[in-house]
């Protein structure tokens, strides 16, 4: 009888704390919602945040907080968000750097972006850009790898992130061109570097290279990927120059810690597509020289697992090695 009674009492048990989880995930969310950004106030990824957030607390009614966590290249938000409870109101901000390349460059990483995560909407996308200084004689990519196999004691490239290191180095890998790596802090010095003809070529974010492209400062040969990027028509893709491989593509996405249950993570992503298919957010994020939206859920997982593979495979390729 007292077993039976003790089993009794542990069922009952288990049935009052589902109806309570249960209960707990149908009012969700009934407090602040932080949402970890891994780099400073101000930077692009913040503004993506802020952007979305903002809509998703006048959609929903929610309270939602932006919180910076800035070192490591976002690693250390990664990090902190990973240990979070899976309750939902704790949601990452991950870019691609933080996220996949990340996880193909450090063997030692403190946490796995799907395995420690469920990617939940991708944010936003965006191409590289290959530029050459504006008075060079090379006139597109063919032309580039040409001149560089024939003037390897010349050929050089700035980079400021791995990102851009790995992307470079595809290029290289894809077409046998020799290319030296020379280091620099931001992607504006490597734009510099070209702009002074000391860099045969950068590959590296839009921002601070189109400017220098429109304003006759740089010559852009191609955008990394399938797609021209629509802040420059007339600059072909790399699938379109013919090295398609060349296709590192940046991107910031929705995450929340694993285990998080499915009906939240259900309601967390149906929110943040609504806020992010608003015209305002779309028109705010397209002024950023950025694609909006983008894969959820699984497709987004997949493209996550694909690209750590691609990346590593490139790594080990190139014998590449980063400091943690």
């Amino acid at each position: 009888m007292r077993i039976r009674s003790l089993f009794a009492c542990l069922l009952m048990a288990l049935v009052l704390a589902a109806a309570g989880e249960a209960r707990a995930q149908d009012a969700y969310p009934n407090r602040v919602i932080r949402v970890i950004v891994g780099f400073a106030a101000g930077g692009g990824n913040d503004i993506f945040a802020r952007l979305v957030v903002n809509k998703f607390q006048e959609n929903t009614g929610a309270t939602a907080i932006v919180e910076n966590k800035p070192g490591a290249g976002g690693r250390i938000s990664s990090e902190y968000a990973a240990h979070q409870p899976p309750d939902g109101y704790t949601v990452l901000v991950g870019a691609t750097g933080q996220m996949s390349i990340a996880a193909a460059i450090y063997p030692n990483l403190a946490y796995h972006p799907t395995k420690s995560f469920i990617a939940l909407n991708m944010i936003a996308s965006f191409p590289l850009v290959l530029v050459v200084p504006a008075n060079h004689p090379v006139k597109n990519v063919k032309e580039l790898v040409a001149w560089a196999k024939a003037n390897p004691d010349k050929s050089n490239y700035g980079t400021s992130s791995p990102a851009f290191t790995i992307a470079s180095e595809t290029l290289k890998l894809k077409t046998g061109m020799p290319g030296v790596a020379i280091p620099f802090k931001g992607s504006n010095e490597s734009n510099l570097c070209v702009v002074s003809e000391q860099c045969l070529f950068t590959i590296s974010d839009g921002p601070p290279a189109i400017p220098l492209v429109k304003g006759g400062k740089s010559r852009a040969l191609a955008v990394t990927g399938a797609e021209r990027s629509p802040e420059l028509p007339d600059v072909p893709s790399m699938a379109e120059a013919g090295y398609p491989e060349v296709d590192t593509q940046l991107w910031s996405g929705f995450f929340v810690p694993a285990g998080t249950p499915a009906p939240i993570v259900d309601k967390l992503t149906k929110e943040l597509a609504r806020a992010l298919a608003d015209p305002g957010v779309q028109a705010g994020l397209k002024k950023m020289a950025v694609k909006p939206g983008g894969p959820t859920g699984d497709a987004f997982k997949t493209r996550i697992d694909a690209d750590i593979k691609t990346y590593a495979d490139v790594v080990k390729a190139a014998k590449l090695t980063f400091p943690q």
